[in-house]
């Protein structure tokens, strides 16, 4: 009973423990996911152009699919180290939250592009990155015009914050108040905006009687709201 027992777990092993990978293919592999995994990143750059851009978010994107792309490569060499790494895998927790979907779309599409090259099927990687890159831009990147930027309004009473809203609607194309706190002595405003164009909106707010300060303030991190 033990040697059929041996000869099966023998056979089992020796099936299975070592696929045939050599260090050029793997090389190639790893090469190739890098490349998508750059691309991704431009096209993730290009596309959030209008939006609050996370640049530590956009390098995982790298990271992630050559990661991803190891792992299938090891799976596929060698089913002992494979079992061990689900298990080692399975404890692993991850609490950063995505507060855009879109962010969803690319992370998949990083881990995506990293399970498909490491199965060795580049191709399917190429085409299905640039069929994602046709939809994501036909649906997200049409919206033109310059990236957004924060402008933070200072008010030295509780009056004028209407005024201050019109003005800001002629002179973008985009806003959204962000932001809004009020005390007994004045206001501040936080408000998104997508410019026109680089015109003197905050000179011209501040020659407002109770706007005591304007700034126009480039965003590259995550926004609350």
């Amino acid at each position: 009973m033990n040697m059929i027992a041996d000869l099966m777990r023998k056979t089992f092993i020796e099936g299975y423990a070592a696929a045939s990978l050599t260090p050029s293919a793997i090389l190639i592999c790893i090469a190739v996911t890098c490349l998508l995994g750059l691309y991704i990143y431009i096209v993730y750059r290009f596309i959030t152009r209008n939006t609050f851009y996370d640049r530590n978010f956009n390098i995982s994107i790298i990271a992630i699919a050559v990661i991803t792309a190891s792992i299938i490569l090891t799976i596929q060499s060698n089913i002992i180290v494979s079992l061990g790494m689900v298990g080692a895998l399975s404890i692993v927790r991850f609490r950063t939250a995505i507060k855009d979907p879109l962010d969803l779309i690319f992370l998949f599409w990083a881990i995506g592009t990293g399970i498909i090259c490491g199965a060795g099927f580049t191709l399917i990687a190429v085409i299905m990155s640039a069929a994602l890159t046709v939809i994501i831009y036909s649906v997200a990147g049409s919206k033109g015009g310059s990236r957004n930027r924060v402008l933070v309004v200072n008010l030295s009473d509780t009056e004028g914050a209407d005024e201050i809203l019109g003005m800001v609607a002629e002179a973008c194309t985009y806003h959204r108040v962000r932001a809004k706190s009020a005390t007994k002595t004045g206001m501040n405003l936080a408000i998104e905006v997508r410019l026109k164009d680089d015109d003197k909106l905050v000179e011209k707010l501040v020659e407002i009687e109770n706007v005591t300060s304007a700034s126009l303030v480039e965003h590259e991190g995550e926004i609350v709201g």
